[in-house]
């Protein structure tokens, strides 16, 4: 089954938004396997957002990152890289889809609530730098057979 990797940012942390965006991920029917709230070092940070270095956005966005708490988590399901991002709508809030978690709850792209993986590869990567191998848990969630064939 495929996993991704998300991460509430500091912004929703701070604005008490975690439950309400974990839920909607329940209620699609999506498997949480790893959570941890967390404060990220500066080291992380620069090695999580790395192919932004010396683009002029790196560094605010390294700051902001660092600043307050965040929740990282390994989520897994069917398709479940392509449709958390669906969920989460588009980076900028300004042209998120209403419902997108952006939609209804960011305003600015440098405040946007939350980080997902855009592919199998950097979700590997991203969940690699948050998590070890054993605190991915593998557990039969009830109602699984019931999500898709």
């Amino acid at each position: 089954m495929e996993k991704t990797f998300l991460m509430l940012k500091p912004d929703a942390v701070q604005r008490g938004l975690i439950g309400e965006i974990i839920a909607d991920f329940e209620k699609k029917g999506f498997k949480l396997v790893g959570l941890k709230l967390l404060k990220i070092e500066r080291e992380l940070a620069e090695e999580h957002y790395k192919e932004h270095k010396g683009k002029p956005f790196f560094e605010p966005t390294v700051k902001y990152i660092i600043s307050s708490p965040v929740v990282a988590m390994v989520w897994e399901g069917k398709n479940v890289i392509t449709l958390a991002r669906e969920m989460m709508g588009a980076t900028n809030p300004a042209k998120a889809a209403p419902g997108s978690i952006r939609g209804s709850y960011a305003m600015d792209i440098s405040r946007n609530v939350i980080h997902g993986s855009d592919s199998v590869e950097s979700a590997q990567r991203e969940i690699k730098l948050y998590f070890r191998e054993d605190e991915i848990l593998s557990y039969l969630k009830t109602g699984e057979e019931w999500l898709s064939q």
